[in-house]
């Protein structure tokens, strides 16, 4: 299988009901590397690597999140990119 990039933002209430631990953790336990962190605007950024079907797993995770999450939108993009991270990181 192909390793790929996908790079999300999702948009709703999803800032202080723990959606960065929830991408982190859901990213971790399907063996993804990359980054998730909040934006000033109040949406959240995430950056996952690796084989296409992890990545479009966490990506469908992502559509719901956490209990208290209300996501609105999620943009996706992505690219054959998938190497540049050795773990998952939440940013601050």
């Amino acid at each position: 299988m192909a390793r790929i990039r996908a790079h999300i933002k999702v948009e709703g209430m999803v800032q202080g009901v723990g959606y960065r631990a929830f991408t982190a953790d859901t990213a971790r336990a399907m063996g993804l590397s990359g980054w998730v962190r909040n934006l000033l605007d109040g949406s959240v950024e995430a950056v996952f690597e690796g084989e296409e079907e992890q990545v479009q797993q966490a990506i469908n995770a992502c559509r719901t999140g956490p209990a208290r999450a209300r996501v609105e939108h999620i943009s996706i993009d992505i690219s054959q990119n998938g190497n540049e991270f050795g773990s998952f990181d939440i940013c601050y």
